[in-house]
Order: structure tokens, then sequence, then C-alpha cells
């Protein structure tokens, strides 16, 4: 596409927007723990009164001895959720990519409404309160909440083309940190009023997004006319063939890009960023931002490509391998959202509202780092060779987060902005930008029909480590302390850059190699205008400079 439209802008705000509020409606569960807590404990005894009549009152709502027992339900909760969750985006995102997304977001935002309303809402004014019943429907919730991020990540993907994704999905990503912004807000705001007003008010902004989303949303371009970013391309008119590897067996390459038809680039522009081997087959050690073939589907048919299966997305480059690095990134991510407004009432005695503000820190970071990030890999067309050095600064982070420097309501927010800037920032950005790259690589170059499936592989694998996360938690806060939990992150971010290490490596190389093609083609194109002006031939300049 030439220029982005008011389309682009709407379909952006409103992708945008439908994450935020999914987001939002978990973001309360979150901030209401320790209230949840009190109403589920006996809270009325004192050290001369042991009991207290009428017992149907004060007992109702008796569903453990005290918040210390009521901490391993909460850490349930959370984990039956997150394990739904990511059963449901394996499920999905392959059924996203089958169906009219803009069906399949709709009704899981509007479901998913009603599921929490039952939950927060409805139970408590009827004074129904059954544990297991709790645990039936946050499951429900947990299946229905995955109708949404892999139908917003294809939807951005297939309005948005490479050459600018990581700049713009990296600043996109930044739904999620919105949405907790949102939740803790409007929770903050109503929390005083009991929980259940809470749960109301998300659910409500939740189910009106869903019916916005139904009327006006345009899941792909070619719904209105306009083509694929990434189909609407043309040969560069110039190809530059060179020999390469003197001394083995002697290899063209073909240095042609596929480019945007509206964007010619120069020749020079052109032969320094883009050299590329001309195959037919996958190669596995390709940079993932690469511009293999695409799919031969002309948007002006209104052919829709074949749907790709789970198994052969999983077998792209890349997918596997970032698939476990967000589950243990995710793991750390998903634990400081759903106990960091715990952990900081709990440790330092702050009243639950005042903790439910300062935890919007950790997503102001992550919506800094995600949206740098995203722009600085775009600079280098390259993903990993970001993440990893983010990664590693990431652990003296949650060190220095960890110590006594963090006591005052200050410096607290400062260091945890720091968090969530290197661990949020990255989450963001594999989880969107990256995904959407995975899913618009080789094979499946020029296939909307798959970006889908891919996302939720990705992310149903980092929900599965933030599912044992949130068993762990609780456990090991029990048993060591909050300083252990804190070593857990620190070695599951470390084990988050050794699953990308060998993409890492593989694009430093690369990068290399590039660097080394762009010197000795400036030097053979500076050759070849010094001949022609000497009256030489470009065949003579060739072995010169190759040989």
């Amino acid at each position: 596409m030439s220029k982005y439209t008011h389309h682009h802008a709407a379909v952006f705000l409103m992708t945008f927007l439908s994450y935020a509020f999914f987001h939002a409606t978990r973001k309360t569960f979150s901030n209401v723990k320790s209230t949840i807590s009190d109403e589920w404990s006996p809270s009325y005894h004192n050290n001369t009164v042991n009991y207290t009549k009428p017992d149907q009152i004060w007992n109702t709502r008796h569903l453990f001895n005290s918040r210390k027992d009521a901490e391993p339900y909460l850490g349930i909760l959370d984990a039956v959720f997150m394990i739904s969750y990511a059963v449901g985006l394996y499920i999905s995102g392959m059924i996203g990519d089958r169906l009219n997304m803009r069906l399949v977001l709709s009704f899981g935002m509007c479901s998913s409404a009603i599921t929490v309303l039952v939950f927060g809402v409805v139970f408590e004014w009827i004074h129904f309160y059954n544990k297991y019943v709790y645990v039936i429907v946050w499951i429900l919730n947990g299946l229905l909440q995955s109708t949404g991020w892999p139908t917003v990540v294809a939807i951005m993907g297939n309005w948005f083309g490479r050459y600018s994704r990581g700049l713009v999905l990296g600043l996109w990503s930044a739904c999620a940190s919105v949405g907790n912004i949102i939740g803790a807000f409007l929770v903050s705001g109503v929390l005083d009023y009991g929980y259940d007003y809470a749960f109301l008010l998300t659910s409500s902004v939740l189910f009106a997004g869903g019916v916005i989303n139904f009327f006006g949303l345009v899941s792909t371009p070619n719904e209105i006319g306009l083509s694929l970013p990434d189909k609407d391309t043309v040969v560069h008119p110039k190809e530059y063939s060179v020999v390469v590897n003197e001394g083995e067996p002697r290899e063209a390459i073909n240095i042609s890009h596929v480019v945007p038809n509206s964007e010619q680039l120069s020749d020079e522009e052109y032969s320094s960023n883009h050299l590329f081997n001309d195959r037919e087959t996958v190669d596995e050690d390709a940079p993932l931002l690469s511009s293999p073939k695409p799919l031969p589907v002309s948007p002006q048919t209104g052919d829709r490509p074949t749907a790709i299966g789970f198994c052969s997305a999983l077998c792209l480059p890349g997918v596997a391998l970032y698939a476990l690095a967000y589950a243990c990134l995710k793991l750390v991510n998903y634990s400081f959202f759903f106990w960091l407004p715990y952990y900081l009432h709990n440790k330092y005695g702050w009243k639950e509202t005042v903790a439910d503000d300062i935890s919007i820190w950790y997503d102001v970071g992550g919506i800094i780092g995600g949206t740098l990030f995203g722009f600085v890999s775009d600079r280098f067309q390259h993903r990993s060779v970001i993440v990893i050095p983010m990664l590693l600064l990431g652990i003296p982070a949650l060190f220095t987060y960890n110590s006594d420097l963090s006591q005052t309501l200050t410096m607290n927010g400062i260091l945890m902005a720091v968090v969530g800037f290197f661990i949020g920032g990255v989450a963001n950005l594999v989880s969107a930008a990256i995904s959407a790259d995975l899913g618009k690589q080789g094979p499946v170059q020029g296939n909307s029909e798959a970006l889908a499936t891919v996302t939720g592989i990705v992310d149903g694998t980092g929900s599965v480590g933030a599912a044992i996360g949130q068993i762990l938690v609780p456990v090991i806060q029990d048993g060591l302390g909050w300083k252990s939990v804190f070593y857990l992150f620190m070695l599951m971010t470390l084990l988050t850059a050794l699953c990308i290490l060998p993409l890492f490596i593989r694009e430093v190389k690369d990068l290399c190699k590039q660097s080394r093609m762009k010197a000795k083609l400036s030097r053979f194109k500076g050759l070849s205008v010094s001949n022609e002006r000497a009256g030489g031939s470009e065949n003579e300049d060739t072995d010169q400079l190759f040989n």
C-alpha cells in the first residue's frame, strides 16, 4: 500500500482497545484479590469473641479459615485460567484462520464479558459462594478470552506490512499494558463500594467493545477492495548478479527484491539493504525478516488461501524456539500482572488502592520498552539482536527491584518501571511483532490464513508457562518468601535468552555477512563507474572485485 489511510487508523484503534478491554477485565481479578480474600475469610473474630450470631449472615462467605488459606486458591484460579487460556489459544488461532475474525473477536468479547459478570457480580448479588463453581466459570472465561489475541494480531498483520511492523506492532502491543492501566483505574475508582462493582464496570466496557467490533471492524483490506500490504509488490527494475565464495563452487546470487509498489527504492538503498538468495526452498538460517517470494494469490481474484495446519505452523523456522522462550518470559510477565498489587499490599502494608495505582508503572515501562525495541529492530531488520541484550539487562533490574532500594513509593515506582521496560517491553515485542513476522515468513508469505495459528502457538505456549508460574508463586512465597520468587523470575529470564540464543547467533552472522556484502557491492559499483569512464567492461570489474 502506498500510504496509511483512515482505515488503518480505525483498525489500529479498534483492535488496540479490544485487547485493552480484555486485559482490563483480567486486571480486575488481580487488583481485588485482597478484598476477595477478606470477603471469603472470617474477619469477625477477636480475642474475646469466637462465635457470632446470626450464623447465616456471618458465615455465608466463609470459604476459608484465614487469608493465608485463601492465597493458594487464588493461585489455583489464576492457574486454571491460564491453562484454559493456553488451550484456547491453540484452538482459537486455527478458528480465526478459518472463520471471519471479526465475528470470532466479537463473540469472544461479549461472551467473556458475560462470564466475568456472572463470576464477580451475579454470584455476589445472589449470595452464591462455591469454590468448585468459581473454578468452572473461570475456566470458561479463559477459553473465551483466548479468542482475543490471535485474532487482533492477525488483523493487524493483514493491515500493516513487514517494513514498519516492528514500530507499528511495538507501539500497538502496548494495548495489554494500557488495558492493565485502564483496569487499575476503573477498579480503584469503585472498589470502596465492593469488588462486585469493579467486575460490573469492566465487564460492561468489554461487552460494549464487542458490539462495536461486530458492526465496525474490517478484518482484512480485501474486504473493502484494498490489497494486502505485502502483496502489492513489484520486482526492482535492476538486478545485480555477482559471484561470491571464491575457492568454493561458485553460486550466483540474484539480488532482486520484492518491494512495495509505491515505495521504489533507489539503487543504492536497495542494493545496500536487501541482499537475498533467490531460492525456492526455505532456508532455516535465513533471517526472520527476509523477503521470500509471496504466494501467488491475487487480491483481485477473491480467492481465499488455504489455512495452515497446526503442525505445519509449528515447524516454521523460529516458531518453536520463540514459543519456548515466551513460555519462560510470560511466566515472569504474568506473575507481575497477577501478583504485583497483592505483593505490594502484603509486603509494604500499602492500601490496596495505592498498590493498584503504583503497579501501573510496570505497564508504563512496558509500553515505552515495546515501542522503542520495535523501532530499533525495524532499523536492524532483525529482532533477536535486540531481544537478548534487553533480557540480560532485565536480570539486574529484577535484582535491584527486590532489594531494599524499593522501600519508598517513589523508588518502588521508578524501579518497577525499569523492570517493566526490559521484561514487559520484550514480552510485548515477542507477542506481537515477532509473532506477526513468524506468521508471514517463508512458505506462508502472503497467506493471511496462517497468522492467527502461529500467534496462537506462540502465545498459547507462553500461557502454559504463565499457568505454571501462578502455581509456583504462592507455593514458593509461602515456603521461602518473596526474595525466592524474584530469584525464580531471574532464572526464567535467563532461560528465555538461552532459548533465543541460536536465533541470535544466526542473526549476528547474517548482519556480519550483510556488512561484508555492502562493502563488496560498494567497491564493485565504484569500480564499475571508474571503468565505464575508462571504456572498460563490466565483466572485468567483476573479475577484479572477486579474484
